[in-house]
């Protein structure tokens, strides 16, 4: 039987989701006129950021685009914020824009060198603590000369092509075949169990990954977006900004390795997955026909990605232009001298970014909206008009809660400017400035990974192709940074108050 118009409306809003996520949607687009007449604009603001912590929670079931979108759109029919509030903190952030646009497309290109290296890295190294830590230690060191959403990217690419690569084996097809990693209809029954922990083990290494970029991230001047804004207003150069946050980012820094090793021995929080033997065996399979088949064209083409790999480090080490721009350099760099001209073949690079993009720009849209109803003003407030000795582990907390749940670089943008406001009406004194400072970024970085919406790079993980791949939700992110939330938290949080 035909569905009938009615009916075909129905299905077609929000596709193959469930009816009671769409049930949902469709409630939460009715409900917030209704509180902004009754209940105003200021409780209507923080449901809006709960509504939009839902649709992330719920990736899996329906992409955020989509259900954030339609909320997003009814937050400026409605006046929480205007289109031009919108652009404006889209302008803000069009450094982060730029390089999801173009730096994720040019990792796209380097896919090659990097599964040969971390494959021969996977298959060499048999101890799952070893190469748990050197995931963590490489985004950490990455992270901080580089950038984390680059690094994430890195992460992600590497994960797919692993799993690609066994999951086509599992399926009993050739190396040289065409493949969706994407359905597990012809798994062979005999594989399956050594797909899940295949799955778990994968997922073990990105989570220690993703909590690697923060841990670097927090150290530099270039590390997060916040930091250069932070570095900028407290007028501190690279060496300046590394010495004053190293009292909190050392200690952390290695309290987060060690909080490796332990989740990977006591297999705590979903951790401890191991390489399973058969699998190890077809990425050392695959490594040794990937060698056969190198002809002269594939090796220059890995060279010429080496090459370009280390002038995208120094290039991002030493700043020489917006790290977008320096994306695209890497795309008509790769492209250019590794002969992929056809758009199609160079518009695959994006499919992975853009809808990514997207997203963010609707997540600015939920900042414009607390940025116009001063969401967090109360919260501001109550920080500043405490006693002095109090401020730099209450701006930590406060800066850590409100990053957890909106984002860190409008957080840090809020507080930074508060407290240099306070400096120039001599109110507080330089040493007290710089000691806050310290507290705004590492607060912003540091307990933020509680959540995927947290940090721009734990959201692109959670949104990624690779999250459906691995069974990694919203809750199972949580999950598995909860120990990283509590050791980064505690740490981060003694330091600031007994080491600055």
């Amino acid at each position: 039987m035909k569905p009938t118009l009615s009916q075909a409306f129905g299905r077609n809003f929000l596709g193959s989701s469930p009816l009671w996520y769409k049930q949902i949607i469709l409630a939460f687009l009715i409900i917030n006129p209704i509180v902004l007449v009754t209940l105003g604009p200021f409780i209507a603001g923080w449901l809006l950021i709960i509504e939009f912590i839902f649709t992330l929670a719920m990736a899996l079931k329906c992409y955020p685009l989509q259900p954030g979108g339609l909320l997003a759109i009814e937050a400026v029919v409605l006046g929480l914020t205007t289109a031009e509030g919108v652009y404006t903190e889209v302008s803000h952030n069009l450094e982060v824009i730029l390089l999801l646009m173009f730096m994720v497309a040019g990792i796209y290109f380097m896919k090659d060198m990097l599964l040969f290296i971390f494959n021969k890295l996977l298959v060499k190294v048999k101890s799952k603590i070893v190469i748990s830590l050197i995931f963590s230690f490489s985004a950490a060191m990455l992270s901080a000369f580089l950038d984390a959403l680059t690094v994430t990217a890195v992460l992600i690419s590497v994960g797919v092509g692993f799993y690609s690569v066994y999951h086509k084996a599992a399926s009993g097809q050739s190396s040289n075949k065409n493949h969706d990693h994407g359905k597990d209809d012809s798994i062979l029954p005999v594989n399956a169990e050594d797909l899940n922990e295949f799955r778990s083990f994968l997922r073990d290494l990105l989570m220690h990954g993703a909590v690697g970029t923060a841990l670097g991230g927090v150290a530099t001047l270039v590390g997060e977006p916040q930091n250069l804004l932070i570095a900028k207003i407290a007028g501190w150069d690279f060496i300046e900004f590394f010495v004053n946050v190293a009292p909190v980012s050392m200690p952390v820094f290695v309290c987060g390795l060690l909080t490796v090793v332990v989740l990977e021995k006591t297999a705590w929080f979903d951790y401890g997955a191991k390489l399973p033997d058969t699998v190890r065996d077809i990425l050392n399979k695959f490594e040794q026909e990937e060698s056969q088949k190198h002809t002269n064209k594939t090796k220059a083409q890995l060279i010429i990605q080496g090459v370009v790999a280390v002038l995208l480090v120094f290039a991002l080490a030493f700043h020489v232009a917006e790290v977008g721009l320096v994306g695209l350099m890497v795309i008509v760099l790769l492209t250019s001298f590794n002969g992929i001209i056809e758009e199609h073949r160079i518009g695959h690079a994006f499919e992975e970014s853009l809808p990514f993009t997207a997203l963010l720009v609707v997540f600015f849209t939920v900042v414009s909206v607390i940025h116009a109803q001063h969401l967090f003003q109360p919260v501001i407030d109550v920080v500043l008009n405490m006693p002095t000795d109090s401020q730099p582990i209450m701006l930590f907390i406060a800066n850590g809660i409100l990053s957890a749940i909106s984002d860190n670089v409008f957080v840090a943008t809020v507080y930074i400017n508060e407290i240099k406001a306070a400096l120039d009406a001599g109110t507080i004194t330089r040493e007290h400035f710089d000691v806050l400072a310290v507290a705004v970024n590492t607060g912003t970085n540091l307990p933020s990974v509680a959540t995927p919406n947290g940090q721009a790079a734990f959201l692109f993980l959670l949104t990624s192709a690779i999250a459906p791949l691995l069974r990694l939700s919203y809750g199972k992110m949580v999950w598995m940074a909860l120990p990283y939330t509590i050791v980064l938290s505690l740490v981060g949080g003694l330091c600031v108050v007994y080491l600055l």
